[in-house]
């Protein structure tokens, strides 16, 4: 298996693994996530693959997408208070549904790694919905630690 970066052909995969990482959250968050539906579409998919600040990887096995792991490269918003230190964050990460188990997750994972340290982040940040223990346990195998925690109040 190899990781590379995420092309045009790549999309009718990315969008069935789309589809999967969505139906996760609305279980968790039926009020927030509609069932069905994904992401992004096909042309934000290849507009985002195209960006440079958003790279996209994908677990290719043998010529089969079976994992990928959206990035976006971020500089701190309050320059004036906050160290210059940029981040790579995972926006989405996700493994083929029948081959979770495999350490696919780990390898982008690791590449991802790699890939900040590579640019001169200072760190790789992400965001886990709660209730998504699976995500949570596993991102903390990878040796992730809370950073910040985002709390809200429905007013529905």
């Amino acid at each position: 298996m190899r990781i590379r970066k995420a092309e045009a052909g790549d999309i009718p995969a990315v969008l069935r693994l789309l589809s999967q990482v969505l139906e996760i959250h609305a279980r968790i968050r039926p009020d927030v996530f509609i069932p069905g539906s994904t992401k992004y579409t096909a042309d934000e998919l290849l507009s985002i693959f195209k960006d440079e600040k958003t790279p996209v990887f994908v677990a290719d096995d043998g010529g089969t997408v079976v994992g990928y792991v959206f990035c976006a490269v971020r500089e701190p918003q309050f320059r004036n208070t906050m160290r210059p230190r940029k981040t790579l964050f995972i926006d989405d990460l996700c493994v083929e549904e029948a081959r979770r188990g495999e350490r696919i997750g780990e390898t982008l994972f690791r590449f991802v790694r790699d890939e900040a340290e590579r640019l001169g982040c200072g760190d790789v940040t992400l965001c886990v919905w709660e209730g998504n223990d699976g995500a949570k346990r596993f991102y903390e195998r990878m040796g992730m630690r809370p950073k910040e925690t985002m709390m809200e109040l429905a007013v529905e």
